[in-house]
C-alpha cells in the first residue's frame, strides 16, 4: 500500500528526525488508521537505499498515522511515497 510522508514530527522549538507524520492512500478516519499500527513501511531513496520503520500510533483524527524509522530520513523524503508491507 502507497503512503505520503508529509512532515516530521516536531513542536514549537523541537524536531525528532526518526518521527514522521504519514498520509495514507484511501484513509480518512481514525477508526480505519488504527488498522495500520505496527505495520511495516520502508521509504526507498534515490540512489536505492532502503530505510525501514515501523507505525506506530495514529495523529490526529483525519486517518494521519506517526511512524518511527531505524534511521532519520533527510529532508528530501517529505512529500515522496514510502511503501507498507
Amino acid at each position: 500500500m502507497k503512503a505520503i510522508i508529509i512532515s516530521f514530527r516536531r513542536g514549537k522549538h523541537t524536531q525528532k528526525p526518526r518521527h514522521f507524520n504519514i498520509q495514507l492512500e484511501n484513509i480518512t478516519t481514525k477508526a480505519n488508521a488504527l488498522k495500520f499500527i505496527n505495520k511495516k513501511i520502508e521509504w526507498k531513496s534515490p540512489a536505492g537505499k532502503i530505510i525501514k520503520g515501523i507505525i506506530t500510533s495514529t495523529h490526529g483524527n483525519k486517518g494521519l498515522v506517526r511512524a518511527v524509522f531505524e534511521k532519520g530520513l533527510p529532508g528530501q523524503a517529505v512529500n515522496t511515497e514510502a511503501e507498507i508491507k
